[in-house]
This record gives C-alpha cells, sequence and structure tokens, in this order.
C-alpha cells in the first residue's frame, strides 16, 4: 500500500502534477533549444545561486557547461504538497512550488537504491 502511494502521487490534484510536469517539461525543452536564459528561468533560485558559485559564472554558461542527460519522454510524476519528483526516460527531476510557479531544484539525478538520488545540478 504505501509502495503504491508512493509510485502514484496519489491524493494530489492534477492541476499541481500537471504543473510540474509542463514545468519540468519547459526546462528540459529549453536545455534541447540551447534556450538557456529559458531554462536558468526555470531554475529554482537556491539551485541557480549554486551553480553560479560553483562554475564562477552567470547561470546561462555555467548550465551549458553541465552534462545533463537529454531526459526523454515523462514517464511519472508524483507531487507532495509543494514538492515533486518527474521522471523522465533518461533524468529525474526534483521540483519545488514558488509563489511564481513551479521551479526546477535538481536536475540530472539517478537513483542509488536505498540511498539518496545523485544529482548533478542542485541548490546548496
Amino acid at each position: 500500500m504505501g509502495l503504491t502511494a508512493v509510485l502514484c502521487g496519489c491524493g494530489a490534484p492534477a492541476a499541481r502534477v500537471d504543473g510540474a510536469t509542463q514545468a519540468g517539461r519547459a526546462f528540459e525543452q529549453a536545455l534541447a533549444d540551447a534556450d538557456y536564459p529559458r531554462a536558468c528561468a526555470l531554475l529554482a533560485p537556491q539551485t541557480r545561486q549554486q551553480l553560479q558559485e560553483d562554475q564562477h559564472r552567470p547561470c546561462g554558461p555555467a548550465l551549458r557547461g553541465q552534462e545533463l542527460p537529454a531526459a526523454g519522454q515523462v514517464r511519472a510524476t508524483q507531487v507532495y504538497g509543494r514538492q515533486a519528483l518527474l521522471r523522465l526516460r533518461n533524468d529525474t527531476l526534483f521540483l519545488s512550488q514558488f509563489h511564481d510557479g513551479w521551479k526546477v531544484v535538481a536536475a540530472g539525478c539517478t537513483p542509488r537504491g536505498d540511498q539518496p538520488y545523485q544529482c548533478s545540478l542542485k541548490g546548496g
């Protein structure tokens, strides 16, 4: 029962699930289009700040230098409160809901069994 709830995101209103899914897709499309300013606008503030600090350059050029996978189609979206997990064919994104919509908190995430996901792009 607990596993079923985790896998389906049961109880999350459809509009919230759709909002998180659309934000994740928009981020992935911006990356695919090499539209780094748009992709940066879809990052959570702490994630954008951490990326810029780690790379010692503005978000666009810093994001261009990341080796994020081409995500592919959406497989599942799970929403719990103001947090979401978006599973794509080749990537997993974590998102949070802010006053101006859903933003990507972490990308380039891979599962590690019983340990937390390993993410190549994340906030501090």
